[in-house]
């Protein structure tokens, strides 16, 4: 259905599934799964025993794999397999980021808006907010756009000048793939932004990359934080989140004098969220925006919202 369509176009490189339906049964439905996948050339493959593949994951960490419908030798296979790059040192925000520029002008369906999310404040005049495309999923940008902000979204390469020329009231950084030390350019980016004092709010690797500038590190996790039941909190206060990322900052590599951390993956203890002490910036790790998925972190919107609020009444 594309209503539900986070991006331009799927982003995977390839489909495996055990059993795939060639009917539809859901009322929204435009098209079936391999007429989607058809559509934009990804290849994909059913029959396959995927829980004995999520057990060999699980156990033996992430790796690289294949999927050929031209060469069926296991071996030559496999050796293409180990001649791909390794996702560790690998830059894909190039391949996924806006090449224009672009305002987005589509909120959330009212009915969207429930339980905290109800009465939202819609600031007058709007909000400018400059949104950096590492990737970005769109119920982000109905989100802001929900909350009374005007998004203004840029490529991945926006030079801090092209970001200021906006007068932004904030800034955010989006969500994307690969590795987020392999992203110097971004990382550049907001360093030079932390100097103009302006709220700034990152979602995965915008949260990596944020974490980065301030100085600290990030490392690869063995399988990645993937689904829609993440436990998240610190002191007595648990969110269940959404999450789809392979790397994690480094708690000791932060900066205590200057950076808290606000969450933990209550799982395995990871960080999942930071905010500045002193500058009007914060950071997670999870996705607030699920679609589909918990709403549980939906108030972190709100609190960009306050911050750009309070920046400018200064």
């Amino acid at each position: 259905n594309e209503l539900d369509e986070e991006s331009a176009r799927p982003q995977v490189a390839g489909v495996i599934a055990r059993n795939v339906s060639r009917m539809v049964s859901s009322w929204r439905a435009t098209s079936t799964l391999p007429e989607y996948l058809q559509r934009y050339g990804i290849p994909a493959i059913a029959g396959v025993d995927t829980r004995a593949l999520a057990r060999r994951l699980r156990s033996q960490g992430v790796m690289n794999g294949a999927l050929s419908t031209e060469t069926l030798d296991p071996q030559v296979l496999l050796e293409r397999v180990r001649q791909a790059p390794s996702m560790q040192g690998l830059s894909l925000v190039a391949e996924v980021t806006t090449p224009q520029p672009y305002e987005w002008l589509e909120p959330t369906p009212a009915d969207w808006d429930y339980g905290r999310s109800q009465g939202i404040p819609i600031p007058e005049p709007p909000l400018r907010v400059v949104a950096l495309d590492f990737g970005v999923k769109r119920n982000i940008l109905r989100r802001l756009t929900r909350y009374g902000c005007r998004v203004m979204v840029l490529p991945a390469n926006a030079s801090p000048e092209q970001i200021l020329s906006y007068n932004p009231d904030g800034i955010f950084l989006s969500n994307g793939p690969g590795d987020p030390a392999a992203e110097t350019t971004a990382i550049r980016t907001t360093q030079a932004l932390l100097q103009t004092g302006k709220p700034l709010f990152g979602i995965c690797l915008g949260h990596q990359i944020l974490s980065l500038a301030l100085g600290g590190s990030t490392y690869k996790l063995k399988f990645g934080h993937r689904g829609l039941n993440h436990p998240c909190g610190l002191e007595k206060q648990v969110e269940i989140t959404s999450q789809n990322h392979g790397f994690a900052v480094d708690a000791d590599s932060i900066p205590a004098d200057g950076v808290v951390i606000t969450y933990l993956n209550l799982n395995d203890r990871t960080v999942a969220g930071i905010r500045h002490r002193h500058l009007p910036l914060f950071s997670v790790q999870y996705h607030p925006e699920a679609s589909p998925g918990p709403h549980d972190a939906d108030h972190l919107f709100r609190e960009f919202v306050e911050l750009m609020l309070q920046h400018r009444s200064r």
